[in-house]
């Protein structure tokens, strides 16, 4: 069994910090002081009870996306319906899992209140909530083992975005692809999280630089199974990069034209590739 969780403010006083098991989020609210005290007792109410309602529907959760499935908790339901969306690949809804929570805590920070603006950050996963004339500017981390910010995204109330999630072999899942990263932009975090984790999946090639062990030596109870996951690329040529990354963005390209991410941008050994409508400054850094 896990330890009680941990819910405490910063010190800062601005953000709040929900630790329990494998969740860590750091969430902010912007608004009136006593609003923003409100939604953090409304966001440190839901959380104790997430990580046992997922570990209840664990067993499901690692199976591939069956249709006939309805879970009845609420964050196995977000996580779901996500995978609904990609039902025609091989998807568990552990694909969503990130995603999922910081959905669920967002909905619970931000119910009745009266707030500028709000995040919920899950690993690099956020779900965010914006009034008008209201932005946040997300910074893009292109590889997991440098983490700068190689560029920044601003993410305005009119654009139909309220989640971005990254995925890639050198994140904190495993991966079938060789990305370094894969950021998707999406109308919320659960079904940003499944797609970075596809296109991150189809970003892929043969090389003998790439080295791939079963899911199931790295971790028994992997959603993966026996699938190959990617642990170690090395230098890659120009052609095997762009070969890799015309996978990936051809994944994309199909989640954007049917309406199911906003813009992703691919990212593999300083080679970028970006799909859909990526707002301003997404890639300022990097180019």
């Amino acid at each position: 069994m896990f330890a009680l969780a941990q819910m405490a403010l910063l010190p800062d006083g601005r953000r709040l910090h929900l630790n329990h098991g494998p969740i860590d989020l750091i969430i902010e609210a912007f608004g009136d002081p006593d609003e923003v005290k409100k939604s953090y007792e409304q966001a440190m109410s839901c959380f104790p009870e997430i990580l046992p309602m997922l570990v209840s529907d664990l067993e499901s959760l690692r199976q591939s996306y069956d249709v006939s499935w309805h879970p009845d908790g609420t964050v196995a339901s977000r996580m779901q319906d996500a995978c609904s969306r990609f039902s025609a690949e091989f998807v568990t809804p552990m694909a969503a899992v990130a995603g999922g929570v910081a959905d669920e805590v967002l909905g619970a920070l931000v119910c009745g209140r009266q707030l500028e603006k709000a995040f919920v950050n899950n690993g690099g996963d956020i779900a965010f909530h914006l009034t008008e004339g209201q932005s946040l500017t997300a910074g893009l981390i292109a590889d997991y083992h440098l983490p700068t910010i190689d560029g920044e995204c601003v993410l305005t109330h009119d654009m139909p975005v309220r989640g971005i999630a990254t995925s890639g072999w050198k994140g904190r899942s495993f991966s079938l692809g060789i990305a370094d990263s894969v950021s998707v932009l999406a109308n919320n975090t659960a079904s940003a999280d499944v797609a970075a984790t596809l296109i991150a999946n189809a970003v892929n090639t043969d090389h003998l630089a790439i080295e791939r062990i079963s899911a199931s030596e790295q971790d028994p109870d992997s959603d993966l199974g026996n699938r190959l996951v990617t642990v170690d690329v090395g230098a890659l040529d120009q052609q095997t990069i762009d070969a890799a990354l015309n996978a990936g963005e051809k994944a994309a390209i199909v989640a954007e034209q049917a309406g199911h991410i906003s813009a992703a941008v691919l990212v593999l050994q300083n080679t970028f590739r970006v799909v859909g409508t990526a707002p301003v400054g997404l890639i300022a850094k990097a180019a």
